[in-house]
């Protein structure tokens, strides 16, 4: 498989339609395809990608939009966790400010590039 075809396939299978037909991905889930292993981590990257979205953007939209999630813990125990949910172009920003030495952040970068570009 070729470099293009996995960077399609990485983030493809993680993202989501909702009801009204809008595509996004989940930060948690994202940042597992994107090797973090420290969520706190991966929290330091979404906050450049905000930063750099309000300063690029005058007009605010719903880039990240704060979710709670259920899961269920390793003794069985049901528990809320946070997460964000997280338009393309958001995701767009995160792999920018991601850690550039991942090849898989390289193949990230390539897929929101070309498929934020294919919106505009």
């Amino acid at each position: 498989m070729n470099n293009l075809m996995m960077n399609e396939t990485l983030f493809e299978n993680i993202k989501h339609i909702d009801a009204k037909g809008y595509e996004f991905w989940y930060a948690r889930e994202l940042s597992k395809v994107l090797e973090y292993r420290d969520w706190r981590n991966f929290l330091k990257v979404i906050d450049k990608a905000i930063i750099s979205a309000k300063n690029s953007i005058s007009k605010e939209e719903d880039w990240v939009v704060e979710v709670n999630k259920s899961i269920k813990t390793g003794k069985g125990k049901e528990e809320i966790i946070k997460d964000y949910k997280l338009s393309r172009y958001m995701c767009y920003l995160i792999v920018q400010n991601s850690d550039p030495k991942k090849e898989v952040v390289a193949l990230g970068q390539t897929y929101f590039a070309v498929q934020t570009r294919n919106l505009v």
